[in-house]
């Protein structure tokens, strides 16, 4: 049977990470998860509570297209708690996920054959939803000097339409300050071409708060999510904020591509929005972890990382081990049991030489990790 060209996407390798951890688990092994983006803790008690509470009373039919009127109000206010910002709810946008923000968002940005810069080392979804809607990722090599973030001496000679930012980012937890943002707001501003945000990660930050592009600009996409810092991966519900004009143009895609995010997702994520103290709890744990994946991950003799800003990564440069990360962590998983995620994935050019490790889970599964790490690199001769 025929098929599209917008299909030949390539694999989301963390994924095929999982599985081969999971295939292992099943066959008896125990593995700890250093490979996967999520909190290992549930939806907050609250939330889970809210939920099963309105399921009694409501149908959990569909949602306006926009998504519940309190819980954009409520997104609206968090940005006034947070950053100080004046967010009129009307310019919310309830989406399936951030996932589904970048669909709506570069659909409606964007025309087919038209460019988005995107950062390297990156998230790798960017990439492949870019390319299934016809459009041209351009990768950017980013500089270590930078922390692995792009700045306009990157872009300037670039001809694109659209440049994606990520603070902090994945997979390097690295963030951008309110001046380098700045930086990069004008540069768009001069190239007209748009500028989208994606602060998935906000809340997750350790000695400074990450910077929103809505405090310097209203003519942006910023795109959040409730799946890392409010810990509810697998319930689909995000949010973008688009300048005024925009919002009915995004409302018309989201009714036709979505309807609406998951009703339930949208109930239990109001509630989560004020479960502030278990939040934080989660937050103390990552703080611990970072200690940990800091001070261990050079005993396993991996040294040359970049101390993440925010998220719960470490990215670290292998090519003292390997020229092949793919294999290598192959081989970390089938001899150490622990899982963690080849560069290849963030970043085609130089991802071959690179290793991601979450710090997402518990305390003692890191320290678990981290030991088990140290008996692989020990066996190799590498420390």
């Amino acid at each position: 049977m025929r098929n599209s060209r917008r299909g030949a996407v390539d694999p989301f390798i963390v994924m095929d990470v999982m599985e081969a951890a999971r295939q292992a688990e099943e066959a008896g092994r125990h593995i700890i998860h250093m490979e996967v983006g999520q909190p290992g803790t549930a939806a907050p008690e609250a939330a889970r509570k809210a939920l099963t509470e309105a399921m009694t009373q409501d149908a959990m039919g569909y949602t306006v297209a926009l998504g519940l009127p309190a819980l954009r109000a409520r997104i609206a206010q968090l940005y006034g708690e947070w950053y100080n910002v004046d967010l009129d709810p009307a310019r919310v946008i309830v989406t399936p996920g951030s996932s589904g923000a970048f669909l709506l968002a570069f659909s409606a940005l964007f025309d087919a054959g038209e460019r988005v810069a995107i950062g390297a080392p990156g998230y790798p979804s960017y990439r492949q939803i870019l390319k299934a809607l016809s459009l041209q990722p351009l990768d950017v090599q980013t500089a270590p000097q930078n922390r692995l973030q792009p700045v306009p001496e990157d872009l300037r000679a670039l001809d694109f339409e659209g440049l994606m930012v990520a603070s902090p980012a994945n997979p390097t937890g690295t963030m951008l300050n309110k001046d380098a943002m700045g930086a990069l707001i004008d540069l768009c501003r001069d190239k007209e071409a748009a500028f989208i945000s994606d602060e998935i990660y906000h809340g997750i930050e350790y000695e400074a708060k990450a910077v929103t592009a809505l405090e310097l600009t209203d003519e942006c996409y910023v795109i959040n999510s409730f799946s890392k810092y409010f810990s509810m991966t697998g319930w689909r519900v995000g949010w973008m904020v688009v300048p005024e004009d925009h919002v009915r143009k995004v409302e018309r895609l989201a009714q036709n591509m979505f309807i609406c995010a998951p009703h339930a997702s949208q109930v239990a994520a109001l509630a989560a929005m004020d479960c502030h103290d278990e939040l934080e709890a989660n937050m103390a744990v990552y703080r611990a972890n970072r200690t940990l994946m800091a001070e261990g991950l050079p005993k396993a003799g991996f040294t040359k990382f970049a101390p993440p800003d925010g998220a719960f990564y470490f990215y670290v440069d292998v090519r003292d081990f390997t020229n092949d990360s793919r294999t290598f962590a192959r081989e970390i998983l089938e001899e150490a049991g622990v899982a963690v995620t080849p560069g290849l994935d963030f970043d085609p050019v130089r991802g071959h030489q690179t290793l991601r490790f979450s710090y997402a889970r518990s305390t003692q599964d890191m320290e678990d990790g981290l030991a088990r790490l140290q008996k692989f690199m020990a066996a190799r001769g590498f420390v």
